[in-house]
Formats: C-alpha cells, sequence, structure tokens
C-alpha cells in the first residue's frame, strides 16, 4: 500500500500498530505531566477518544504513562482529543458532589482552519487546500507567534499541524495555563481583527491610531501579498475578484478605480493604483484612511476560532493524532522550516506503517542482541528505535526539543519549591 493511496478503510489494521509501537507515549507523558511540578496534574486530566463509528467517550482519565498506553492499545481512537485538568479525577467526574467538578486549567489554545478564508481564497474550498493557500497559515503562525511571545511575554508555544486543514498552537506556560475565561477571551480579543459572518461585507475597520500590535501585523502582512494575493489568488485579475476589492473602498475611489483599471490590466500595476489612491484619501481626510491596509489583513489576516480559545473546559486535537479522512498524522511544527513546512509531505499512517516492515539494517540486527541481555528497558527503547526508522522521527525531535525547553523552566519551578520549604 503506497503512502500517498491511504485508505481509511485499512485504519482499524493500522492504529494498533501505531499505538504498539509508534506513539511517542513517553514524551506525551512527558508534556501533559509538566515535570511533577503539581500533583494530580496528569491524572487530573480529560481525554476524550473518538472511536470507529463515532463513538465518542468523554471524561477519559489515567494514573500514569502504562495506564494510558494501555488504554489506548485496547481502544485504538480513531482521534484523540485533550482538555482540561479539572478539581477530581474525569473517569470519576460521576461520583463527585453536584456543581463541585469544575474545570480548573488548561493550555492557552489557538485553532485556524482554512475553512474560514473561504471567502477570500479563489484556489480551494471548504476542507480542500493547496501549496497557494497554505500561505495563509505560514502568515497566521509568524503574526500570532510573534504576539504571543512578544506582546505577552510567553515562551513555551507548541505549533501543531491539525492533519488536514488547519494549525493549532498550544500555549504551555504556566501563567497560560492558569488563565481565567475572562482573561483568555481578553487575549483572544486582542489578536482578533476580522471580524463579522458571511453577510458582513467590510470585515476589517482600522482607525486611529493603528495600534502597533496591527503595525507589526500588517508589517508580516506586506511580506506575502503580492505573491500570495495578487499573484496566486489574482485578485485583482478576474472582474468577480476586483469587484470585491473595490467594494471595500470608499464610494468615489472606488469610481475613479473603475476608470484605472479599463486601462491598466496587470494586478501588481493595479494595485499600485490603489495605494497611490489611499495615500491620496490619507493626505485630506481628518479621519484616517487606511482601505489599503484593511484590504491586505482582510485576505490574509489570521482567522481564529474565539470560542475554542475561550473556555477553559473545550477539547482539542491531540498531537500524534491520526486524521481519520487524510491518515495524516497531527505533528508539531519547527518554526525555523515553517516557510518550506508542507502539508502534503506530512507522513501517513499507512505511510510510516510500511517505514516499519523494511529489513532492518545490521546495527538495528546487532541493537536487539545486546536488548536481549538487558530486557529491563528493552520495551521502551525498542520503540524509540521503531519511530526513528520512519518518516515520523523528524517530527518527535521537534517534540523533544520543545520539551526540553520546557523543562528547563520547570527544573526552575522544582528548586524554588525546595528553596521556600527550607525557609521554614
Amino acid at each position: 500500500m503506497s503512502s500517498s493511496n491511504y485508505d481509511s478503510a485499512c485504519l482499524p489494521d493500522l492504529l494498533p500498530l501505531y499505538y504498539r509501537r509508534l506513539f511517542p507515549f513517553s514524551q506525551y507523558y512527558r508534556w501533559l505531566n509538566y515535570g511533577g511540578v503539581q500533583k494530580n496534574y496528569f491524572q487530573n486530566r480529560e481525554f476524550s477518544f473518538t472511536l470507529k463509528d463515532d463513538i465518542y467517550v468523554r471524561y477519559q482519565s489515567f494514573s500514569t504513562q502504562t495506564e494510558l498506553e494501555k488504554e489506548m492499545q485496547k481502544m485504538n481512537p480513531y482521534k484523540i482529543d485533550i482538555g482540561a485538568i479539572y478539581s477530581h479525577r474525569p473517569n470519576q467526574h460521576n461520583t463527585v458532589k453536584s456543581g463541585t467538578f469544575q474545570a480548573l486549567e488548561k493550555e492557552l489554545v489557538f485553532d485556524i482552519d482554512m475553512t474560514d478564508y473561504d471567502d477570500v481564497r479563489s484556489c480551494c474550498s471548504a476542507a480542500d487546500i493547496c501549496c497557494k493557500c497554505w500561505t495563509l497559515m505560514t502568515i497566521a503562525i509568524h503574526i500570532l507567534d510573534r504576539a504571543l511571545r512578544e506582546d505577552f511575554g510567553f515562551q513555551h508555544l507548541l505549533w501543531v499541524y491539525s492533519g488536514r486543514r488547519g494549525v493549532h498552537c498550544w500555549v504551555c506556560d504556566e501563567a497560560a495555563r492558569k488563565l481565567s475565561v475572562a482573561a483568555r477571551s481578553a487575549v483572544a480579543e486582542y489578536l482578533s481583527l476580522v471580524k463579522g459572518g458571511e453577510e458582513t461585507l467590510k470585515k476589517v475597520v482600522l482607525t486611529d491610531p493603528i495600534h502597533p500590535f496591527i503595525r507589526e501585523s500588517l508589517a508580516v502582512v506586506e511580506r506575502y501579498f503580492p505573491r500570495y494575493a495578487l499573484q496566486e489568488q489574482d485578485i485583482l485579475g478576474r472582474k468577480e475578484s476586483v469587484d470585491k476589492v473595490l467594494a471595500l473602498m470608499p464610494e468615489d475611489v472606488r469610481k475613479e478605480l473603475q476608470q484605472d483599471f479599463q486601462n491598466e490590466k496587470k494586478p501588481e500595476n493595479r494595485w499600485k493604483l490603489v495605494k497611490e489612491q489611499a495615500n491620496r484619501k490619507q493626505g485630506t481626510a481628518k479621519r484616517g484612511q487606511y482601505f489599503e491596509k484593511e484590504i491586505m489583513l482582510q485576505y490574509c489576516y489570521p482567522r481564529l476560532d474565539v470560542n475554542v480559545s475561550k473556555g477553559v473546559n473545550h477539547l482539542l486535537k491531540s498531537p500524534f493524532s491520526v486524521h481519520p479522512k487524510t491518515g495524516r498524522i497531527s505533528v508539531p511544527m519547527d518554526l525555523k522550516e515553517l516557510e518550506t513546512f508542507d502539508p502534503f509531505a506530512v507522513p501517513t499512517i499507512s505511510q510510516i506503517c510500511e517505514e516499519l516492515d523494511r529489513p532492518r539494517t545490521e546495527e538495528e540486527k546487532s541493537e536487539d542482541t545486546k536488548e536481549k541481555e538487558n530486557e529491563k528497558d528493552a520495551a521502551e527503547r525498542r520503540k524509540i528505535r521503531d519511530y526513528k526508522r520512519t518518516s515520523l522521527a523528524k517530527y518527535v525531535k521537534y517534540f523533544d526539543q520543545f520539551l526540553e525547553k520546557m523543562a528547563r523552566s520547570w527544573k526552575g519551578e522544582l528548586l524554588k519549591k525546595s528553596d521556600l520549604q527550607k525557609d521554614f
């Protein structure tokens, strides 16, 4: 079975192999245990599993990594979602007095889905994506990553490809995990510029003075706009798209440009004319006239699903979950390689299971012999070597690098705690 020809009918056969030999349980546990800084942090975390035929099981929780492994290998979920850390163990929520079972903490999360851009992309629609519109995800990551780090001071951001048509961000700093619903809403609102549903024509409105965060975001959009919007999406080429752009401008400007566009057909030159009109308006208007900036942001600025970010108890798809429709693994992304990230090159479950079947090298055979002599940690080591033989290896490595940085901050917390205890 070729990796590119993933067949969802084979998923029930592939998942047991994936969870038994390839899923990176030790890193996964290390992440969600957060260094054991807080007691019962992992034990009180909610997991939910979607099983075959869309059977949905909520409020799963586990005491140890081994228990999580056993349960996942038994249930072989089609999809894994991660929820909040609760006041009690989620699998015992029915035994707790009503009203006392509360979601206390969770990573601050962001979900960006390509379907939310359907009104501004002409290459694809609905669940389809291509390398042209994927640029929107690249822009979104640049803008949000900068803002979360520089404007809010967060450090531990895990960016994950969803496996199909979007990206997720997990902000894992302790301060982010402890944010209230009101604070999460405030962060999400700060980062939201594109407002209004399908019936709203003009979705971005800028006012004087332009906020520094918007200026920073515009600097990112300006880098990609000519190639993405003018060339690839051809927003000033076809009459239908030109009319959509003109509709976002003041009426007098629109009329003038309609005239000018009759003599100028090149999208790049048409955009120059738009910018000239904007500069002229800005020179004469009392209030800010930023329609060219508003157009760029409407076409390129990240579109967040704000509700996902606001709720502490909102579930989000887990890293290393398999997308049942595409077969692709939901993998961590390395921002150093963001410009070259190709969603179509992300491995599918069929591809990595196939890679496991390749004949072992001499080096691997000699490793096996050594392991037989020392059975104690052999199973764990064998699993590490198993994923290292597949295309999943580099994504687990990104995850490891992320965890290493985070572990340094846990050590700091644990030292602080032990120092405080000594003071008494």
